[in-house]
C-alpha cells in the first residue's frame, strides 16, 4: 500500500477512522485471506468466487449420448464417434440413447434417460429441443450435461426467452449444464506426451480457440478446452475459478465475447490472482461494430469497453487484441519462470536489426539498462571495438559462427540487471544461424533467465527453427517481434502485479458505515437530487464543500452572503436542472450587497422563465485556486457501480480524460487511476503552479468508492464536478455535485 500522509495517518487510515465502520478483517494469508465463500459486502454481493467441482466434467466415470446415432451420413453420427472415442481414453462408460435403436455402434442403447442402468455424471444431449431432456435428467441426479443446440439468445428476443426457460430448468435440476449452442472442443484429442505446465483454454466461439489448441504441435502442453457457448448455466467465470485450482494449469487463455455476470467474472480473476494464475484474455467489443457482432453471437452484455478494459487490469487479467498474441502471451506465461530481473536486453548480428528491435522494445515500455562499461569491456574481447555493445548488442555477425558466440551470450545473461535476452534473427544464414541458434538453446538450459528468439523466416520449415528451437522448453520462440514483445511485457508485468497483490475483497466492508445511514435519509427514489442535497449527502461521506447557505429570498442572500464572506457565488438549487451554467443559473465573483440582490432577482426570473422548480438559491464560498477534477459514480450494465476520476470542468467533455475502476479497491489502485491521466503532471504544478494535493484527491475517490459500494442499488448516478483540489496541504473540495437516484 502506498503512503499518504497528512500528519501522521494514511489515507487509508483516515478513512477508516472518518467511516469508523467494522470491516469484518480476518488475518492475513498468502495472496489475501482465506476466503469463506459464503462472506457477503456490505451491498449483500458474495466476495469470494463459488468454486465448481468439473472433475467430474473433464474426467466423467459414465456418460450418456442422448440422441446418439451411428447412421452415416447423419450429423448426430460423426458427434457420437467422436464421443465414443474420447469416453475411451478418459477411461469413462458410455451409454447410447435413443428410443428406436437397440445398440449404437456395438454398444447396448437405452430407450430413454429413464431406463439408463447406471446414474451417470454427464449427459451429452444431440437434440433439438434439450429442455424436455434437461426435466427428464432431473430425475436421474445427473451431474452434468452439454447442449450443441443452437437457436438460442444468439437469435434474439425469443431466442432469448427460450434461453431463459432453459436456464430455469436447469437451475431446479440441481445439474450443470455446459451451453448452449456449443460444441466438441471439450472432447479433443490432448496430448499426453508433453511435459510442464499447461495452457487451459476457455472460448465461447470454438473455432476461436483453434490457434490456441494447436500449440501442442509446438510442443507446447494444454490440459482442458472450455467452450462455453452461450452460458445459459456454466460461463467463463466458473472455468477460470476451477482452472486457477488445477496443479496442473500455468496459464489459462480465453476468448470471450460478453460476460454473462461481470461480478463473477472479478471473483473468479481474484482467485486467479490470489493462486498467480496469469489470465490471458482476447475480449471483443472495443469497437462499436466488435461489440454489436459479438452481442448478436452469444446474446450477452459486452458492457462499456472502458470498463471492461479497467476491470480486467484491476486483478491483473492481460488483455490481448489478437489470437496470435494470445497463443503467444499464454504459453510464455505458461512455461517461463518469475524473471530474476526486468531489464531487457537485445543481441543480433546486425546493427540495424538491434536497433528496430530496441526502439520496438522501448516504445512497448520495457527497461533496456545500458550495461556497465566492464560488461561492454569484457563482450569487446569478442566483439570488434567499432561495434556498439551498450545496449542492443551487435555482434557484427562472424563471432556466432565460433567458440566466441557462446561466450558473448552467456556474458550478456551474466549481468545482474539482465532478466532477458531478445535475439531476432530475421531469416535464415546457414550455418552461422544454426550455430547461432544451438547457442543459444544450450545457454538457455543453463540460465534461469529467459531467452527469447524471433525467427522471422516467413518459411517455418528450417531445421534450425522446427527441431532446434521448437524442441526447447527453454527457449521461448515467436515469429514474430512485436508478439513478443508483447508477451514479454505481459510476463514482466505478471509477475510484478503478482508480488503485490493483495485482494480488494479482504478489504470490501462487511458492514454498513454511519454515513451510510445519513446518506439513506436523504436519497429519493427515482428522482435527481438539488445541488443543496447531493452535497449534503457528500458530506455525510465526509467530502468536504464549501461554505453555502440555501436561501429563498434576496434578503437572506444577502444575509447568508456576510455569513459566508465575498466574494460569493450564487446558484440555482432544484432537482430538475442538470446544466445551471448553460440556462445562466450560476453567478460568480460577486462582491457587494446589491450585486448579491440583483443575482438572486434574476436567477429565479430565469428560473421561471425556464420552468425549472428551485428549491432555492446557494450563496456558496468563492473557491478559485486549485485543479478542476472529476469524481464520480456510474452505473456499469455488467459490474454495477464504477468510480470515475478524471479531468474536471469543461476538460472533462473536451478531452475525456478520465480513469475509471471497479469497487471495491483501495488507495494503491486510486493512486493509479491518477497515473493513467493524460494531464496528470497538472497536479505536480506546471507553469509555476504549487502542486496540487494529490493526498486529499486519493482520499475523495476512496470516499466516493465507499459510497458506491454502500448505495450502489440506490445511486443510479453521482457526478462532483468541479472538485477543486488545492494546493498541497489543503485539501480537496466539491464545488458542485449532482446526485440520481435509482
Amino acid at each position: 500500500m502506498l503512503g499518504s500522509t497528512h500528519g501522521t495517518l494514511t489515507t487509508d487510515s483516515r478513512r477508516a477512522r472518518a467511516l469508523a465502520c467494522d470491516q469484518g478483517r480476518t488475518g492475513p494469508a498468502v495472496h489475501g485471506r482465506t476466503a469463506d465463500v459464503g462472506e457477503l459486502d456490505v451491498s449483500g454481493r458474495p466476495l469470494y468466487a463459488d468454486v465448481p467441482d468439473l472433475d467430474r466434467f473433464f474426467r466423467p466415470e459414465s456418460v450418456a449420448v442422448v440422441g446418439a446415432s451411428d447412421t452415416e451420413g447423419r450429423p448426430n453420427t460423426g458427434i457420437t464417434r467422436q464421443l465414443v472415442a474420447w469416453a475411451e481414453r478418459v477411461g469413462a462408460r458410455l451409454h447410447p440413447v435413443h428410443p428406436s435403436r437397440p445398440s449404437v455402434f456395438g454398444i447396448p442403447c437405452s430407450p430413454s434417460v429413464a431406463d439408463l442402468p447406471e446414474q451417470v455424471d454427464l449427459a451429452v444431449l444431440l437434440v433439438a429441443d434439450p429442455l424436455p431432456v434437461v426435466e427428464e435428467l432431473a430425475e436421474t441426479k445427473v451431474k452434468f450435461a452439454v447442449a450443441f443446440a443452437s437457436g438460442f439468445a444468439e437469435t434474439g428476443e425469443a431466442g432469448a426467452a427460450a434461453q431463459a426457460r432453459l436456464a430455469r430448468a436447469v437451475a431446479r435440476s440441481g445439474m450443470r449444464l455446459l451451453g448452449p449452442n456449443t460444441n466438441l472442443n471439450a472432447f479433443e484429442r490432448f496430448r499426453d506426451d508433453l511435459d510442464g505446465p499447461a495452457i487451459a483454454l476457455i472460448t465461447q466461439s470454438g473455432h476461436q480457440g483453434r490457434p490456441v489448441f494447436s500449440l501442442q504441435e509446438l510442443g507446447i502442453r494444454l490440459s482442458h478446452w472450455a467452450p462455453t457457448g452461450n452460458e445459459a448455466d456454466l460461463e467463463t467465470a466458473d472455468f477460470i475459478s476451477y482452472f486457477a485450482e488445477r496443479p496442473e494449469v500455468g496459464a489459462i487463455a480465453a476468448y470471450v465475447e460478453g460476460l454473462k455476470d461481470g461480478r463473477a467474472f472479478l471473483l473468479a480473476a481474484d482467485r486467479a490472482a490470489r493462486r498467480a494464475v496469469p489470465v490471458v484474455a482476447v475480449k471483443v467489443g472495443r469497437t462499436e461494430t466488435g461489440a454489436r457482432t459479438a452481442a448478436s453471437h452469444t446474446g450477452k452484455l459486452t458492457g462499456a469497453d472502458q470498463v471492461v478494459d479497467a476491470a480486467m487490469r484491476q486483478y491483473g487479467v492481460i488483455r490481448v487484441d489478437g489470437l496470435d498474441e494470445l497463443q503467444d502471451t499464454a504459453a510464455l506465461l505458461a512455461r517461463a519462470r518469475a524473471p530474476r530481473a526486468d531489464g531487457v536486453v537485445v543481441y543480433s548480428i546486425s546493427g540495424g536489426t538491434g536497433a528496430h528491435v530496441a526502439d520496438l522494445a522501448s516504445g512497448a515500455g520495457l527497461r533496456l539498462p545500458v550495461l556497465s562499461e566492464t560488461r561492454q569491456a569484457e563482450l569487446h574481447q569478442w566483439i570488434p571495438e567499432y561495434l556498439s555493445v551498450a545496449n542492443p548488442v551487435d555482434n557484427g555477425g562472424h563471432p556466432v559462427g565460433d567458440w566466441r558466440g557462446r561466450k558473448i551470450i552467456d556474458a550478456i545473461l551474466a549481468d545482474p540487471e539482465v532478466g532477458v535476452l531478445i535475439c531476432p534473427i530475421t531469416g535464415p544464414f546457414p550455418p552461422l544461424s544454426d550455430k547461432l541458434v544451438r547457442d543459444l538453446v544450450d545457454a538457455a538450459e543453463r540460465t534461469d533467465k529467459l531467452v527469447c528468439v524471433v525467427w522471422g523466416s516467413p518459411v517455418g520449415t528450417e531445421p534450425a527453427y522446427r527441431e532446434v528451437l521448437l524442441g526447447s522448453s527453454r527457449v521461448a520462440t515467436f515469429r514474430t517481434v512485436g508478439n513478443c514483445l508483447t508477451a514479454v511485457r505481459a510476463w514482466l508485468d505478471h509477475h510484478r502485479f503478482a508480488r503485490g497483490y493483495r485482494s480488494p475483497f479482504d478489504e470490501a466492508p462487511r458492514t454498513p458505515s454511519p454515513s451510510f445511514r445519513k446518506a439513506q435519509a436523504l436519497m429519493r427514489p427515482g428522482q435527481q437530487l438539488s445541488e443543496h442535497a447531493a452535497k449534503q449527502l457528500l458530506r455525510a461521506y465526509g467530502i468536504r464543500v464549501p461554505r453555502e447557505q440555501l436561501v429563498t429570498s434576496a434578503a437572506g442572500a444577502v444575509r447568508a452572503a456576510g455569513l459566508v464572506g465575498y466574494p460569493v457565488v450564487m446558484k440555482a438549487s432544484g432537482g430538475q436542472i442538470a446544466h445551471k451554467t448553460e440556462l445562466g443559473l450560476v453567478k460568480i465573483g460577486l462582491t457587494s450587497a446589491s450585486q448579491v440582490r440583483d443575482a438572486y432577482r434574476e436567477l429565479t426570473d430565469i428560473a421561471r422563465y425556464e420552468g425549472v422548480s428551485l428549491d432555492g438559491v446557494l450563496v456558496c464560498q468563492m473557491v478559485e485556486r486549485g485543479v478542476e477534477m472529476v469524481v464520480g459514480v456510474t452505473h456499469d450494465d455488467l459490474f454495477g457501480p464504477t468510480v470515475t476520476v478524471g479531468l474536471g470542468g469543461v476538460l472533462v467533455e473536451v478531452l475525456r480524460d478520465a480513469a475509471v475502476r471497479v469497487p471495491p479497491f483501495g488507495e494503491e489502485q486510486a493512486r493509479a487511476m491518477l497515473a493513467e491521466l493524460r494531464g496528470r503532471a497538472l497536479l505536480d504544478g506546471v507553469r509555476g503552479r504549487p502542486p496540487a494535493d494529490v493526498d486529499a484527491l486519493v482520499e475523495v475517490v476512496l470516499r466516493v468508492e465507499r459510497m458506491a459500494l454502500e448505495l450502489g442499488d440506490q445511486l443510479a448516478e453521482l457526478d462532483i464536478n468541479p472538485l477543486m483540489v488545492l494546493p498541497r496541504g489543503q485539501g480537496a473540495v466539491a464545488l458542485d455535485a449532482l446526485a440520481v437516484c435509482r
